[in-house]
């Protein structure tokens, strides 16, 4: 019996390094869903972005409008020229800017979705393997009751047999 006890006291111990390693797991997540909070904050940051992305549009256009009015007067061609190209420059700077801020938005978003993924996957599995551990320990207790209940008949049963003994 001190035998199972032991063992009993073993499986407890493994089972409390268990619920240590998913108490683990647990703080990771937290890390994990603080960085995601950053992730958001950097997609906020990156939609303020776009919103002056919007003005600066607007502003080329008004530009543009400019440019068209002045070309209406023939006598400043090579300004004229030397403001198009720069306008054309500042198009397709622009224009790279935003495909490289929407390539960089889809492969976040796609990282948050993995993430996301993963976080309700090692959830699943701490909320499983609790579930698990307290039907454990519950079973375990049972037992160990058991056995005390079992131990403690057995020390009755030495004694009246003690008692008889000497009664012979």
């Amino acid at each position: 019996m001190e035998a199972d006890v032991s063992e009993m006291r073993n499986e407890l111990q493994s089972r409390d390094s268990l619920w240590r390693r998913i108490q683990l797991e647990c703080q990771q997540l937290y890390t994990e869903l603080l960085k995601i909070k950053e992730y958001e904050d950097m997609q906020e940051v990156l939609k303020k972005h776009q919103s002056s992305h919007v003005q600066l549009t607007e502003q080329l256009e008004n530009k543009n409008t400019e440019l068209l009015l002045f070309a209406e007067s023939q006598e400043h061609q090579e300004e004229l020229n030397k403001i198009r190209n720069h306008v054309y420059r500042e198009e397709q700077s622009h224009c790279s800017e935003q495909e490289r801020m929407k390539t960089e938005i889809s492969d976040l978003t796609e990282e948050l979705h993995q993430r996301e993924i993963t976080i309700a996957t090692i959830m699943e599995k701490a909320s499983l393997l609790e579930r698990q551990l307290k039907m454990e320990l519950e079973t375990k207790h049972k037992l160990l009751t058991k056995q005390q209940l079992l131990e403690f008949h057995y020390q009755v049963i030495k004694s009246e047999n003690t008692h008889l003994k000497e009664m012979v």
